[in-house]
């Protein structure tokens, strides 16, 4: 075995136990998070508090995509709860992915300041209120 075989070799190991240490602590704080909501101390949870969960964990499906993720850990015949087994290994692989992450920062002011109709820097309550409420908002500006 060469010299560079053998750091090629520690250098995968190194690189396998950072990985299964990641994942061993990104584990722990699923389990932490679904234990604050599993009432019955039995490992499952009522399936309405996994958008809770999820958020907790800072992920933020869009309803559509909180249903698909529900989709995967459900049983087969639904029961109205989650168990931690089946929840686990996909709310593992949505961390490692880093899926549904929070719209950025930029694009989220940008979108308050076209709300923002005179430029004052703010939107008072009344304005947010008919902002959320309204039907049909027409077209809005692209956002960047």
């Amino acid at each position: 075995m060469s010299c560079n075989s053998s750091v090629n070799l520690s250098f995968s190991f190194l690189m396998f136990l950072f990985a299964d240490g990641a994942v061993a602590e990104i584990e722990k704080k699923i389990i932490e998070a679904f234990e604050v909501f599993d009432h019955e101390c039995n490992k499952t949870v009522d399936v309405r508090e996994i958008g809770s969960i999820v958020r907790s964990l800072g992920c933020f499906p869009t309803e559509a995509e909180l249903h698909e993720l529900l989709a995967k850990v459900e049983e087969e015949e639904p029961t109205g709860h989650i168990h931690l087994e089946k929840f686990l290994p996909v709310m593992t692989k949505v961390l490692l992915d880093r899926s549904y992450r929070p719209i950025p920062e930029d694009v989220l002011l940008h979108a308050f300041e076209v709300l923002d109709e005179h430029k004052c820097g703010y939107i008072t309550k009344e304005e947010l209120v008919k902002y959320l409420t309204k039907e049909d908002p027409g077209p809005l500006s692209p956002f960047p």
